[in-house]
Formats: structure tokens, sequence, C-alpha cells
């Protein structure tokens, strides 16, 4: 039992906090709007800021540059999240309530995730800094792929000063580059170096927390939605397909991913980084655009949630069937 407790924590506190979360949304609201103290600052984004510092502080710079001198995992990643996704989710699209069938299509065409990509990469015993890679070129992009995307799959245009490029960049580089920055340049005096590298199984654990974390933001706001009486009342067929359709393309995108990965002769790790990067999508750009579209936030929610379960339970596999690596003399 304490081993099971041991290998499954992040599996168990997550279906706990989205329970908790999801149950006494109206009791917990007042988390949602938390600011650093002192600040206008939200605390979701001091917990994504804190997650990719952590994310990034036991990652030797060599490893970064060695994953770009070697751009084609994250390359075949930002094909597979950008290209193969949105193409796929729209076909899925069709099948689904035309509303929840909007907010599908809103998942699909934004970037990678912020946080979890890497987090999960490492947790599995990828390459994490492919997707980290990854997590900075499609959120770069999205500038101008999203937007596209969105044009093309449902006929309009997302027009909002939050999808501003000046705002877009600002988040970006606070949310992003700075805390990845910072951690990288804290490396450089060498005994944290030495500590980062030596406790990068704690760190790792810390930024899991961080995720549970944002996952107990996310589930109050879908509690709230679910309990909004101005809200349109959805049946329970179609959540049921809503939440089918999000885990299939998720799921179906992260073996494409692997299965791609494997015909390009890449390495086990970097399968693994192209897998959880190309499959994975970001929360706050998604209900960003589905507010500005007016379609249902649900299968953004749904789709981040249950890319957690999903990957965690993915990952563990992954690090199960990880390959003994031989004695060093």
């Amino acid at each position: 039992m304490k081993q099971f407790l041991i290998q499954r924590w992040f599996l168990i506190a997550l279906v706990s906090v989205l329970a908790i979360g999801s149950c006494f949304a109206r009791q917990l609201e007042p988390l949602t709007e938390v600011d650093l103290p002192g600040t206008s600052v939200p605390m979701r984004s001091a917990i994504v800021a804190t997650v990719l510092f952590l994310m990034a502080f036991p990652l030797a710079a060599s490893a970064m540059w060695r994953a770009m001198r070697r751009p084609w995992p994250p390359l075949l990643a930002v094909g597979v999240n950008f290209g193969l996704l949105p193409l796929f989710a729209w076909g899925v699209s069709f099948g689904l309530n035309a509303d929840l069938g909007g907010g599908l299509l809103v998942a699909a065409a934004t970037p990678c995730t912020l946080a979890s990509a890497a987090v999960w990469t490492r947790r599995a015993g990828g390459n994490d800094a492919v997707a980290i890679l990854v997590t900075i070129i499609t959120n770069l992009l999205c500038f101008i792929v999203t937007p596209l995307w969105l044009l093309a799959m449902t006929g309009e245009s997302v027009s909002s000063p939050e999808l501003s490029l000046d705002k877009m960049s600002l988040k970006l580089g606070s949310l992003v580059v700075l805390p990845m920055t910072a951690a990288q340049l804290l490396r450089l005096y060498k005994p944290l170096g030495i500590w980062a590298t030596r406790e990068k199984r704690m760190v790792s654990v810390l930024a899991q927390c961080g995720i549970l974390a944002m996952v107990a933001i996310g589930a109050i706001q879908t509690g709230l939605r679910l309990s909004d009486p101005t809200q349109s009342r959805l049946s329970a067929l179609d959540l049921i397909a809503m939440l089918a359709a999000v885990c299939l393309v998720h799921t179906v995108m992260l073996w494409v991913g692997v299965g791609l990965a494997k015909m390009a002769r890449f390495s086990r790790e970097d399968q693994i980084a192209v897998a959880f990067a190309g499959s994975q999508k970001t929360l706050m750009v998604g209900l960003l655009m589905a507010i500005s579209l007016q379609v249902s936030i649900l299968p953004m929610v749904a789709y981040h949630i249950s890319q957690l379960f999903i990957d965690t339970l993915i990952a563990d596999r992954f690090r199960a069937n990880e390959p003994e690596k031989p004695p060093t003399v």
C-alpha cells in the first residue's frame, strides 16, 4: 500500500483537488480572485511563473543548446500541436452540440501548455528541454496561427484587445521567459547549479504541487460554470460526448506523436517529449479565445483537466517501462 501511494500520490491528489474544487466552488470562489499580497498580480500568474522557474532550474543550459542544435523533435511536436491536432479535432467536433463543438475547436487551436508539458515529460523520463522549446515556439506562433485556425474552422475571426501582440508578448515574457532566465542565471552560481541537478526529482515534485494549485482554480471555475442558472442547460449525453471527444483528441494525438517520432528514429527521450508537447493545450489562452468567440468554455476546461489525468497514467507507464541504464564503471 505504501508503495502504491508513493507511485500514485499525484493522481490521488488530483482526484481530491478536482472533487473538492468542483463540489465547493461557491465557497472557494474567492480563491480564484486572490492577488499576490501588496500587488495586483493574480495568484494564478504567480503560480505559473513559479512552476516554470522550478522546471527550468534543474535544466542545464547545455541541454537546451543540444535541443536547439537538433531542431527536428521540437519542430515535429509543433507540427502535431498546431497542425494535425486541430485538423483531427475539426472532424470530431461535428459529432458534438454546436456550442461544445465550437469550444473544442478553440481548445485545439491554442498553443502548448505553459507549465505541465515539461513537467510530465520529465516525469516520464523524456527530454524536457524539447518540451520547453515547444512551449515557447507555439506560444510565440499563437499570435498568427491560432486566429487563422479559428477563422478557417469557425468562419469567425477573434478580435480582442487581450489578444494583441503587445499584451500576449508581455504575458509570455513575464510568465515564461523571465522565470526561466532567472533560473538559468541562478545556476551560474555553481553550488546552486549542482544542487538543482542533484535534487531534480524533488524540484519536479514541487512543480507538480504548483500544477495541483492550478487545477484547483480550474476546478472551482468549472463548478461555478455548471451551477450558473443563467447558462443554457446541457444534457448528460452532451457532456459525456464532449468529455469523450476531448479525451479522444488528446490521446490519439499523443500516440500519433510517439509513432511519428519512432518513424523519424528519434531517441526514446525525444519521443516522449514529442508525445506530451504535441498533444497538450494551455488553459488560459483557451479560455480567452472561447469567451471572445462566445462558445462554451467547458471543452477547454475538460481538455486541460483530462490531459492531466491521462498524461499522469501514461507518464507513469513510460517511467515503469524505462530501460535500465548500464552501470558506470
